[in-house]
């Protein structure tokens, strides 16, 4: 799994128990699995469908350096499903895993649509393909 996006940990997302509340943590996520099954499938209309159990292990406090790494387990015939952990950054200490995150590719119509993709595409294929095409 990589590891791409990091979060600080500020005064304006910690719960009154002063460490990170859940929800601002699931809306990073969220945004994050969304830019990936994007970026996967290579379509800007996906939208998520599914989370699984949210099992939260471990507490973050302000100052902290959070870091989201999310990777695709499955692909449909339209939908991608994905894993994600966040750790604290410095400790590699495990903060939250989500087993299952199932995103749907829509058309233009915006009902499910067929995707194609059958296997994780890398940044350095994705600008190899690029180049081929020029």
């Amino acid at each position: 799994m990589n590891f791409h996006t990091r979060k600080w940990v500020k005064p304006e997302d910690l719960n009154p128990n002063g460490t990170l509340f859940g929800g601002s943590l699931l809306r990073w996520i969220d945004e994050e699995a969304a830019i990936y099954a994007i970026v996967q499938l290579g379509n800007q209309r996906v939208v998520t469908k599914y989370i699984s159990e949210i099992n939260f292990v471990s507490a973050s406090r302000q100052g902290d350096i959070i870091e989201l790494g999310i990777t695709a387990t499955e692909f449909g015939r339209t939908s991608i499903t994905l894993t994600c952990e966040v750790r604290n950054k410095i400790t590699r200490k495990s903060i939250l895993t989500v087993e299952k995150m199932v995103f749907v590719n829509l058309g233009e119509d915006g009902l499910p649509a067929p995707h194609g993709r059958t296997e994780i595409k890398y940044v350095k294929d994705q600008f190899q393909d690029e180049a081929s095409v020029e």
